[in-house]
């Protein structure tokens, strides 16, 4: 009896470990499929793709909570207007598909230090525009990542 009793318990805490180490995976996938659903939309005439990324964390504002960002960095010879007309049809809420001018290599509205790749530090960036998304996650345990703390 005793050792039945052991081994249900190195069991159940082996599971709550693993939950616990696989979350921070299950929210970095959350946030990779928020990008990858920006990358597949195809981009409007005179249009590309120079960059995407994706984060999952606390990433602006203070509190407790996950987040999930998917980005992707455009170069394009319309404006600003066109671009938010034209990805206006995707959007499912005020949180998704927004469209803002890029400058930098940097994000500069959300919290450490996310940037795109593909960009040198000292680049000067014109006509270049990021469109972002914000997700969310039906996923129970994603508060356990540390990163949303």
């Amino acid at each position: 009896m005793k050792k039945t009793f052991i081994i249900i318990l190195i069991i159940a805490v082996g599971a709550l470990v693993l939950l616990v180490v696989s979350t921070p995976f299950i929210n970095n996938y959350i946030a990779y499929s928020i990008k990858k659903d920006l990358v597949e939309v195809s981009l409007p005439d005179k249009t590309e793709l120079i960059d995407d990324l994706s984060s999952a964390g606390k990433l602006i504002g203070n509190g407790n909570g996950m987040q999930f960002f998917g980005a992707i960095l455009i170069k394009s010879e319309l404006t600003l207007e066109e671009l938010n007309h034209f990805y206006s049809k995707y959007r499912e809420n005020e949180w998704s598909y927004i469209v803002e001018k890029q400058v930098s290599n940097n994000i500069d509205f959300l919290n450490g230090n996310l940037k795109f790749k593909a960009l040198k530090a000292d680049e000067k960036l014109i006509n270049n525009y990021i469109v972002y998304t914000w997700g969310s996650s039906n996923y129970p345990l994603s508060d356990l990542d540390i990163r949303g703390h």
